[in-house]
């Protein structure tokens, strides 16, 4: 694998709505505010994630055999090849970008796991979410925000959701924050509440 995790997804009409930083979140804000404007800018930059913060993100996710791991904006798979082949759990990966997935699939082959590891080249925003016991992420601050009714509304009670740098706004604080190497996960766990909440929204929508 590269010492990079790829991350390409598509931004749509996200922008505006921003989160503080917290230590560990520099790498991804520094390269986004690299990123000339650009009327359909379809990706996030690419930015190094360490593969022991992969390995902290799965542990704090308490992630296990029964579970399904779901990497939005996946790049070069690692996080569910690693889920996969340390954890024991099925991966899928989406990404928007099929240069990204095609590489995460070569790693998939490489480290043995391809037979549990299923890589889409699609739209986060239109994935269908309710199969993800567990969702992994490293997505800029507004991304975050526009993607949390879409967790709330289609991941069962119970779920685990776990970011990399970025927390979900004051709407849904983390229930646990950890520091990995100088970097900062952020945990939560979906509940009835959060479920309640959706169902007006989506309603409103219809």
């Amino acid at each position: 694998m590269t010492s990079h995790t790829r991350r390409t997804l598509l931004l749509g009409t996200a922008a505006g709505a921003g989160l503080a930083l917290v230590p560990g979140r520099a790498p991804l804000a520094q390269a986004a505010q690299s990123i000339a404007p650009a009327p359909h800018r379809l990706d996030v930059p690419y930015v190094p994630t360490p593969q022991d913060v992969v390995n902290r993100m799965l542990a704090v996710a308490k992630v296990g055999k029964n579970d399904v791991v779901y990497d939005l904006g996946c790049g070069d798979g690692r996080i569910v090849v690693t889920a996969a082949r340390q954890f024991g759990a099925r991966g899928v990966g989406i990404d928007i970008n099929p240069e990204r997935i095609a590489e995460a699939r070569a790693n998939a082959k490489k480290a043995g796991v391809s037979q549990r590891v299923d890589l889409r080249v699609a739209n986060l925003f239109d994935t269908d979410l309710s199969p993800a016991s567990v969702v992994t992420l490293y997505l800029l601050p507004n991304i975050n925000v526009k993607l949390r009714p879409q967790l709330w509304k289609q991941l069962r009670v119970g779920s685990r959701v776990v970011s990399h740098a970025f927390d979900m706004g004051a709407d849904w604080p983390p229930e646990q924050t950890v520091d990995a190497s100088g970097r900062t996960i952020c945990l939560w766990t979906i509940t009835a509440a959060q479920k309640s909440a959706a169902a007006p929204a989506a309603l409103g929508r219809a």
